[in-house]
């Protein structure tokens, strides 16, 4: 199969390690790339938000498939404009990927699919979301209804928090047009899970889980990132809470996506809180998450292009993957200044020695290399460091000395990546 790969950060090098792998695989093209991705792909210079090129260049080079690793191309429509070109494409339609585009229409969505969820109200005006926030007193969720790179969740801890988030969201508009609307809701107590399903318009297969570490720093402090890292499996979620999520949140928001006319094809990433009562869902991604799609596929013995290919053509009755037992880990590796403005340009080295540590892989995500070749920092989240091991302690351990050896004056890390399970 010819393949191209629409990233550039570390879920994408991840997804084109195991992409590269597959018995299938003629060729493989990642738009824009990155350098790690360029070890298993030819990177080609194209932004992710730039439709009319990606179709283009996937037509004129005869792509079997397309795989979407951000959510903003998605909600663009990019897997609309390929399948009006013929094109096969791993990624749900611009109205299926609104499950993650707006936060209002899922929760509407999952509502009347009777998911088990937190309680919500959807706001337009601020005066009216601060009013709401007072009533229903704190612990509350803010969230910004749009797009906003991982950031635009504000747990608020007191009334003050929840009416400052309002305050920078809807008026100040620090995410954007995505704050126009905000969803509230009642803040869930428990431990997060990150969980992903294969979906193909009408049935599910799961994948695996995840927990992720949002805040910036150790013991869950400070403001909401795109993740520090993750590890699977976690020891929280078993075989039977999985195959409750599968009936009672993931086959249901199908079934109801099915009867609007917009059936949901890809992979469906639910953002769970495993309450006392069971698993909630917080929120649904239309796409595989980062940094856990490091961690989870760090874990995958079977063919991910053959998994991907059977989604897109309706086959996952046949599919049959093979996980590790052994649990992974990832840390990221984050650029001084980040969530804020991230220190750009510093150079990295010691990448080689850290890939060398037993078990230990390294994830490309900001980077970008000189002309002289080398290799520079060009993001906030810059580096994803993982092992995998016989056990947590074991992976973690590994994860951390390949860390410990990357040479990174600039960069930095949370230093607690799975220590809830260990």
């Amino acid at each position: 199969m010819r393949v191209l790969l629409v990233g550039g950060g570390g879920r994408e090098h991840a997804l084109s390690r195991s992409i590269a792998a597959s018995p299938l695989l003629t060729r493989l093209w990642a738009a824009p790339g990155n350098p790690g991705i360029a070890e298993h792909a030819e990177c080609v210079p194209i932004g992710v938000e730039d439709i009319p090129a990606l179709v283009a260049f996937a037509r004129d080079n005869a792509a079997d498939l397309v795989v979407v690793g951000p959510e903003a191309p998605l909600t663009l429509g990019l897997a609309d404009a390929l399948a009006a070109a013929g094109i096969v494409c791993f990624g749900p339609s611009a109205a299926a990927a609104r499950l993650e585009g707006s936060k209002a229409f899922c929760r509407e969505v999952t509502s009347a699919a009777g998911v088990p969820g937190a309680e919500w109200a959807r706001f337009d005006d601020p005066a009216a979301a601060r009013a709401y926030v007072r009533a229903k007193g704190a612990p509350i969720v803010v969230k910004a209804d749009g797009l906003a790179a991982g950031k635009g969740v504000v747990v608020a801890a007191t009334v003050g928090e929840a009416e400052a988030a309002i305050a920078d969201i809807m008026e100040a508009r620090v995410h954007g047009a995505s704050g126009a609307t905000v969803v509230i809701e009642e803040c869930l107590t428990g431990q997060e899970v990150s969980f992903f399903a294969l979906c193909d318009g009408t049935d599910a297969v799961p994948l695996a889980a995840a927990q992720d570490h949002k805040r910036v720093g150790d013991g869950d402090t400070g403001p909401n990132t795109g993740g520090m890292g993750a590890y699977s499996p976690p020891p929280v979620f078993n075989d039977a809470m999985r195959d409750d999520v599968m009936n009672r949140i993931i086959h249901p928001t199908l079934a109801e996506m099915a009867r609007r006319g917009t059936p949901f094809r890809g992979v469906l990433f639910a953002g769970l809180m495993v309450t006392a009562t069971g698993p909630r869902l917080i929120e649904f991604n239309v796409r595989f998450g980062d940094p856990e799609c490091q961690a989870i596929l760090m874990r995958l013995d079977g063919d991910l292009l053959a998994a991907l290919d059977a989604a897109c053509r309706g086959r996952l009755r046949d599919l049959a993957l093979g996980w590790s037992a052994d649990p992974s880990l990832v840390v990221v590796m984050a650029a001084r200044g980040y969530p804020g403005t991230p220190a750009k340009g510093g150079t990295i080295a010691g990448l080689d020695r850290a890939a060398a540590i037993p078990g230990a892989r390294v994830f490309q995500a900001g980077t970008a290399r000189r002309a002289d070749g080398t290799l520079v920092a060009q993001g906030g989240r810059v580096l994803g460091i993982g092992a995998r091991a016989p056990t947590l302690r074991a992976a973690r351990d590994a994860a951390y000395a390949a860390v410990d050896a990357v040479e990174w004056p600039d960069g930095f890390c949370r230093r607690d990546i799975g220590s809830r399970a260990l």
